[in-house]
This record gives structure tokens, C-alpha cells and sequence, in this order.
């Protein structure tokens, strides 16, 4: 961005950020005369997070007592999936309310189509709330540009980071850009496209990053996995809580932070934590649609990720304490939550797979209402979906027909036990024909089915899941309880057919 930063700002006045727990409180006065009549809604996203290895959901390991504190002020999800495994479906459906067979956002760097750009949470808050949109991913900023012109502010993948090479954000068209530059040109994850262009940039970037002190961090600094930046969660944290005391009321934000996404960084004191704690996950087959990655590997991969995840947790209980020290959540509801989650198990170690297991979709959700202090569990099962018409509830605002989601239970909606919902992957598969090559889950009551269609040429099958007495997803029922497999078959793939009428003849 050209504008002066607020880290630039505060350089030149001569003051540091050395946590967040001292941020809170140094801008909180900024900005335009506050209407305090309407609540702040904030919408935090730790990408990758799953809720089956935080310890406030029962996970063995002491992986985030800080969101345990936090859960003692909130209203705990304890059935929350995503739309999707990844972050365009889960971030697509997130902002939109639609189902990632409805909204067509289901490939690697795919968007949100376009006769459905006005379906998104931003447009629908209007412009009598303050718009911020950021992310540290790179594919959930193209939906966010995709909603530009929706948004008061827009923020790039680079703010707030420590060394970056952003290039997209200075062009006009931003998401033309990211994806030209940045997203082909440049990407982190693989090999420049160009030769000269590409070594010069990496050449520079890896000076940077090299001058900075990786002291505090035995993996190196965290850093995105895609675009070229590097950051400092406190410092990122630190910003956010001076962002958010400077906004004009009432405002929204969509905040998505990168950790605990590979690469794992984590903080020196959490580095090789669970390493000698003699807990071990139970063992799994590996699945034929997997990476095929060995049991060792995977375990390896999943201490890095416990340990990532506690300085995470460690990050966000500073963060809290400084945004209760400026006062932001006096007025202000807080949600906490993913865009999916990470699959260490049945021989994959990431979440770029067609596999719907629980660790993939199963999110953390915890809201923080103005004044709450005392703890609500949830139980019914609910999806991201959701979160569109949960917010437009809070803010006041109608919910359109054309949402999928609903009103979450204890914020105005009501827990529903026959309840459908869905989480639908589909990268390898057109985004605008039938979906022929694809993994669906569908959650009702105790139950999960997963479908799974057309991968390396094969046919349909199934699989069904009792999570009330198989949580691991050990015991495939779909042969024995065949009333249940039956009718759930049968109401999926109505749900299917439906989303998929209008591709038929294309």
C-alpha cells in the first residue's frame, strides 16, 4: 500500500511493539466519533487450525490453554465443520453462505462466480458498517479483491509483515496482478516462472529475510507458503489490536491470519515440547486416495504442527489481553475460527487431499459476545455456512434466501438434531460442470457419510461414520447400519443432483 503504516508511523514517533499486551491501548482514540449503538464484529480466521488438536476441544496434549481461558467468555462449537478442506472453499463459503458446489469457488486459486459476486457478507453489511478485509493467504485475498469493491479498506497479504515482496497490490486490478505476478511469477512454493525475474526477486527476498534475527525461531521466522512475506505473529497481533481501536463504529473485519499453516514455525520454547510426552494417536490405515506418506512421517509432521499450534495459542492469549486492556471487546463480538483443518493421519500430512476425515473439517468456532463471561457449549452440528447469517443476525441486518447456512444456535438460532450439512471437495473437477470427480460429507445427528466419486477412474463408494461412539472414524458402518447408509444416500445425492441441474448441458 502507499499509504505510511501504522508500524511505519510508530517507527518514526520513536515507539516499539514489543508484545501485543503493551499495543493495546497506544491509538485507541484514533479515528472518526465512535457509534457505540451496534456492536464491532470481528472475524478472525487462524488458517489450517483444526479442532481436533487444541486441548480445548480434549486433545491430549496442552496444545492451547491460552483459547481455554478464552472459552471460559465464549460460546464453544463443538461440532463446527467447514464447507470445504481447503482455504478457496472454506474461505468462499465463509464469506458468501453458499456451499461450495453453489458459489463454483472449488479450485486451487478458484473464485467465486461471477453472476454471484454481490452474494457476500460485505455487500450485505452495507455501508452503514465499516469494511476491513485482510489476509496473509494469498488465495483467500483473490476472493477478497473478487469483494473489493465492497470493502472500505482493503489490506494486502503484505501488511504488517516484517520482509515482503508483494508486487499485485500496486496495480489497479489487484487480483489480475496477484494472480499474474505474484501468484505465477513468484510463488513461494515452487520454482519462479521466470528465470531472470524470479532469481533477481528471490535474490533480494533472501537478503532481507537473512538480516533478520531468527533467534527466537529454530525452524526459521514464519512466512507464508505462498507469497513471498514474512512476519512476526506478535507483531501482526500488536497491529491488528491498534487497527481495531482505530476503526470508526460500527465496523466489520475479516481478519485471516496465515499460522498454523506450513511451514511450521514455532516459537523457541515450544520448539520439540511434545516430543518425549509418550502420547501417540491411534493408528490408521493408509487410505488409497492419500499421499501414501508413512506413519513415521506423518507422527513427525504432527509434532511440528502441536508445537506451531501452542505458539499460536501463546500469541493469542497476548492478543486478548491487549484487546481487553484498549477496550475493543467491550463492544465488539469476536469470532474465532478456520477455513479447515490439517489431516495427520491414513498417510497424509497437510489438507491438499480429496480425504473428508474429521481433522481436515473440523474447526475450531468460538464467539466472544460483548459483556459474556461465563461459558456456552454447543452441540448441534453447524458449518460455515453459518457464519453469514450469524453475522447479518448480530448486525441487525435481513438474511437472504439464497443462504444455506442458518443462524447459529445460542446467537438467535435454534439447535436442530435432523439437521443436514455438507462439506464438498472438489479441486481436480471443472468448476462449472456437474461434479464427477469429487468428495462429499454430509453430518446428521451422530452420523458422517463420505462419497467419494470418479478419482483415478474408479466408480462410487461410500463410507459411514457413528461419531458418538467412533470419533477416530475407525468402523466403517455403511455395510451393516444399511436403513441409515440408505436414507442418507439417498438424501445426498438429491442435494447433488440439485446443485448440479444447471451444468448439465453445459
Amino acid at each position: 500500500m502507499s499509504k505510511l503504516s501504522r508500524r511505519d508511523f510508530l517507527k518514526l514517533a520513536g515507539v516499539t511493539l514489543p508484545s501485543a499486551a503493551l499495543a493495546g491501548p497506544l491509538m485507541r482514540f484514533a479515528g472518526s466519533v465512535q457509534d457505540s449503538s451496534r456492536p464491532n464484529i470481528i472475524l478472525m480466521i487462524f488458517d489450517t487450525m483444526t479442532a481436533r488438536n487444541l486441548s480445548v476441544y480434549g486433545y491430549p496434549r496442552l496444545t492451547s490453554p491460552n483459547f481455554s481461558r478464552f472459552a471460559e467468555r465464549a460460546t464453544v462449537y463443538h461440532r463446527y465443520n467447514s464447507a470445504g478442506n481447503y482455504t478457496v472453499p472454506g474461505t468462499a463459503s465463509l464469506l458468501t453462505g453458499m456451499y461450495p458446489w453453489t458459489h463454483r469457488a472449488i479450485n486451487h486459486s478458484g473464485l467465486v462466480r461471477r453472476d454471484m459476486l454481490d452474494r457476500n457478507i460485505f455487500a450485505l453489511l452495507g455501508d452503514d458498517y465499516s469494511r476491513t478485509g485482510f489476509s496473509q493467504n494469498g488465495w483467500a485475498s483473490f476472493l477478497l479483491t473478487q469483494f473489493r469493491r465492497d470493502l472500505d479498506t482493503y489490506l494486502s497479504p503484505a501488511e504488517f509483515s516484517l520482509v515482503s515482496q508483494v508486487f499485485g497490490d500496486k496495480f489497479p486490478d489487484t487480483n489480475l496482478a496477484l494472480r499474474g505476478l505474484d501468484d505465477f511469477m513468484f510463488k513461494m512454493e515452487r520454482t519462479p516462472s521466470s528465470l531472470v525475474l524470479g532469481s533477481i526477486e528471490r535474490t533480494i527476498l533472501y537478503s532481507q529475510a537473512g538480516r533478520a534475527s531468527t533467534r527466537d525461531y529454530p525452524r526459521g521466522i514464519p512466512r507464508t507458503g505462498t507469497y513471498p512475506v514474512y512476519f512476526l505473529l506478535d507483531q501482526v497481533l500488536a497491529d491488528l489490536v491498534n487497527m481495531f481501536g482505530e476503526q470508526k463504529s460500527p465496523s466489520f473485519s475479516y481478519v485471516h491470519l496465515f499460522p498454523p499453516h506450513a511451514p511450521y514455525s514455532p516459537l523457541r520454547q515450544f520448539y520439540r515440547m511434545f516430543w518425549n510426552d509418550n502420547y501417540f494417536p491411534p493408528s490408521k490405515p493408509i487410505h488409497k486416495y492419500s499421499d501414501g506418506a508413512d506413519e513415521r512421517k506423518v507422527y513427525i509432521g504432527r509434532l511440528s504442527y502441536d508445537e506451531y499450534l501452542a505458539t499460536v495459542d501463546y500469541e493469542f492469549g497476548r492478543f486478548i489481553a491487549a484487546m481487553d486492556e484498549a477496550g475493543v471487546l467491550d463492544n465488539s463480538y469476536l469470532i474465532v475460527t478456520s477455513d479447515h483443518g490439517e489431516l495427520l493421519e491414513r498417510g497424509d500430512k497437510g489438507h491438499d487431499t480429496p480425504l473428508l476425515y474429521d481433522p481436515v473439517v473440523h474447526s475450531p468456532l468460538l464467539i466472544h459476545a460483548p459483556g459474556q463471561n461465563q461459558r456456552t457449549d454447543i452441540h448441534a452440528n453447524v458449518n460455515s455456512v453459518d457464519i453469514l447469517p450469524t453475522i447479518l443476525h448480530l448486525a441487525g441486518k435481513p438474511i437472504p434466501d439464497w443462504a444455506a447456512g442458518r443462524v447459529l444456535p445460542g446467537l438467535g438460532g435454534e439447535e436442530d438434531a435432523e439437521r443436514s450439512t455438507f462439506t464438498v471437495e472438489a479441486k481436480l473437477n471443472p468448476a462449472f460442470t456437474p461434479l464427477k470427480t469429487a468428495t462429499i460429507a454430509m453430518r446428521k445427528g451422530p452420523y458422517k457419510l463420505i462419497h467419494y466419486r470418479g478419482y483415478f477412474g474408479e466408480g462410487e463408494s461410500y463410507e459411514l461414520y457413528n461419531h458418538d461412539e467412533d470419533m477416530e472414524e475407525l468402523h466403517d458402518l455403511f455395510g451393516s447400519e444399511k436403513a441409515v447408509a440408505s436414507q442418507m444416500k439417498d438424501e445426498l445425492l438429491d442435494h447433488l443432483a440439485q446443485a448440479d441441474k444447471e451444468f448439465q448441458k453445459r
